[in-house]
């Protein structure tokens, strides 16, 4: 089925897309951040299961995180965040629409499913390469250290998102930046891919449904379940490669050992110590961020983009004009 919002309205500019979609990041980042704590610990956790021995779920990680770390431990890495929502958010939103657009036919503006699925994708690989990879580097490396919060005379190695940064292009190069970025790159391709494919459909049928909001904004709790439902699809569909990306970006690379060999030893490792369920590791915390994190992007983007558009918002020769 065609989405044709494009024939109805014009796309947004980048500079309605840098706001709305920062605006919805830096939400999504404080409301589920947490969250992403708690995977990443669960996916960096090495304990094989034993016969018989329970599993250490996510409520018991975030449990044993707080009580040990103090709850601040629950937003370690939230300024590496922060940092990249802004331009990761106007970067998948703006080249989204630049993709359909060439994806779109030109005479009606229509494009078809397949086009949102390879439209989605590539933003999500552009976010990844140019903002996601570096931020999520960082990120790692301050949520994967144990220090209490509370404590001054417990310093850790990385004391914050800038020393974290100053500290790995120090000692490992600029390069470790980067590593992971084809795990990384098939994360959010895929994530994005199935998630604005989704939406899209959700979207249609709503509007279909209700012809009322044929050429309207659909209410926000539409909004806000549309995206919970498909902002849960993509972790479900990529969690093996999610968690990999994980182990690899949180320790530095041996000498003398390839990307794709570390990825390598790494699933085998996983695999021969701890199980198939390893793959999946944090995956509950996972869909439990990302889903209300894609509500909460879809609704506040498209809240804001219609605000914006309402008043003329637009970038004229260097400057906002209203």
């Amino acid at each position: 089925m065609p989405a044709r919002d494009g024939e109805k309205r014009k796309p947004p500019t980048p500079a309605v897309n840098l706001i709305a979609g920062g605006g919805a990041g830096m939400m999504e980042a404080l409301a589920c951040h947490p969250l992403d704590t708690i995977k990443v610990r669960m996916q960096l956790s090495r304990r094989a299961r034993q016969p018989g021995a329970p599993r250490r779920g996510f409520i018991k990680t975030g449990v044993e995180l707080v009580k040990k770390e103090t709850p601040l431990a629950l937003y370690k890495g939230l300024g590496a965040v922060l940092t990249g929502i802004v331009p990761k958010m106007a970067i998948r939103f703006t080249s989204f629409e630049w993709y359909k657009q060439m994806l779109a036919d030109k005479t009606t503006g229509d494009i078809t499913g397949k086009g949102i699925f390879i439209a989605g994708l590539a933003a999500g690989v552009t976010e990844a390469v140019a903002v996601v990879t570096p931020m999520e580097v960082i990120k790692i490396r301050l949520q994967a250290q144990h220090h209490s919060m509370a404590d001054p005379m417990d310093i850790p190695k990385y004391r914050n998102a800038a020393h974290a940064l100053y500290t790995v292009v120090k000692e490992e190069g600029f390069g470790a930046l980067y590593r992971g970025v084809s795990l990384t790159a098939l994360r959010q391709g895929s994530n994005q891919a199935v998630n604005f494919t989704a939406y899209s459909y959700f979207k249609e049928w709503l509007k279909e449904w209700q012809p009322e909001y044929a050429n309207a904004p659909l209410p926000s709790w539409q909004t806000t379940f549309i995206g919970l439902v498909s902002g849960a699809m993509g972790p479900l569909s990529n969690a093996p490669i999610d968690t990999i990306k994980t182990r690899l970006q949180k320790s530095p690379a041996q000498p003398g050992e390839t990307a794709w060999s570390r990825i390598a030893r790494i699933a085998k490792d996983m695999f021969k110590q701890e199980g198939v369920h390893a793959f999946y590791k944090g995956i509950t915390p996972r869909i439990m961020r990302v889903a209300p994190g894609q509500a909460v992007t879809f609704t506040v983007y498209e809240f804001l983009k219609e605000r914006l558009e309402k008043s003329n918002f637009a970038f004229v020769g260097g400057k906002y004009e209203e």
